[in-house]
């Protein structure tokens, strides 16, 4: 017995929102920094913003095993280019305010970066296309660029000469103080800035080809670990994450078993396509019996892809301002976006 007289209040319940946490798939989502959204109801907050993209548009910008329809367009991505177009707006306003209580000279203008991260084989050069492609039907923001961190892989002889050939994709395995540098520059409103050019059909840097990237609105960042912090200093110095000079960033989901289904059945058709060309790194595996193949892709994925996703990739996934979750068959089921 407590002494009480008389029997207090009830607290009230908490509320254990729309469903489980979007980042540790347990419990109640009422201590998670994710509002979490079910399809049909992310779907709704397109409003009436327009479908400015065809078919035939979709069909261009869609990777090899990254299927996607109009419907998910309409249904994921026009709801997500219009809250970017608001943060985007939103940020010039905040930027120019700032210009004048700094009493600026002048106005630089500095581009809204967007990273998208995810696995290998979710499916995240077809989101970087599509919302490219959106982004930059938007008024505020016609100019839209797209980079990918795979031209700051460290030269295959480089990696090679370390013996770190099997580590490629790793944190390891980029030049990570060219990306700050990049970004840096892109941040402080320089008007060319350029990166090293990458070839998926040499599977290496292309010696002496650039990417030029000129004052765009915004910046779209692609790459695996985009989102990885570094090892925080003991003394307190200043060490930049790539991630600092992200304004928004995104996390493209998907399950483990799903993402070496697609990873294997991927594999299998570059076989046929471009793995095909004499000039492929991996011309190697067009010849090989269907079988060996089969195995040679699981073996990639199981000592490379996977170990790369659960020790580096996976854990960043909370990092993100968007998660978007896959179901088996590559539809994006529910969306997670961080409470401001």
């Amino acid at each position: 017995m407590n002494g009480a007289t008389s029997n207090p209040t009830p607290l009230p319940e908490p509320d254990p929102g729309p469903g489980q946490d979007p980042v540790t798939g347990q419990g109640p989502v009422n201590l998670s920094p994710y509002r979490l959204f079910r399809r049909e109801e992310w779907a709704q907050l397109r409003a009436d913003t327009p479908l400015t993209l065809t078919i035939e548009d979709i069909e261009r910008l869609q990777s090899l095993n990254d299927p996607i329809s109009v419907e998910e367009v309409v249904a994921i991505y026009l709801p997500l280019s219009r809250l970017l177009s608001l943060y985007v707006a939103a940020t010039q306003g905040l930027f120019k305010a700032t210009q004048r209580f700094l009493m600026a000279e002048r106005e630089t203008k500095v581009p809204y970066i967007i990273g998208l991260a995810g696995s290998v084989a979710v499916g995240k050069s077809t989101t970087a296309r599509v919302l490219k492609a959106l982004l930059a039907r938007w008024p505020n923001t016609p100019k839209v660029d797209l980079v990918t961190t795979d031209g700051f892989l460290l030269p295959n002889a480089e990696l090679a000469r370390h013996g770190a050939m099997e580590r490629k994709g790793f944190p390891e395995s980029y030049d990570t103080a060219a990306l700050l540098q990049f970004l840096h520059d892109i941040k402080a409103g320089q008007k060319r800035v350029t990166a090293p050019l990458y070839s998926h059909l040499v599977y290496d840097r292309v010696a002496g080809e650039e990417r030029v990237v000129e004052s765009p609105d915004i910046l779209i960042v692609e790459g695996l670990n985009v989102l990885q912090p570094a090892r925080l200093p003991r003394d307190g110095t200043a060490i930049p994450f790539v991630s600092d000079f992200f304004d928004f960033s995104i996390y493209l989901d998907g399950h483990e078993d799903d993402l070496h289904r697609w990873y294997v059945t991927r594999f299998m058709k570059l076989r046929q396509t471009a793995f095909r060309d004499p000039r492929s790194y991996f011309a190697k595996y067009a010849e090989v019996p269907e079988a060996e193949a089969l195995r040679i892709a699981d073996h990639l994925w199981t000592t490379i892809n996977l170990p790369n996703l659960r020790e580096n990739i996976l854990p960043t996934r909370q990092r993100a301002s968007l998660i978007l979750a896959k179901g088996a068959s590559h539809r994006i089921e529910s969306v997670a976006l961080r409470r401001l």
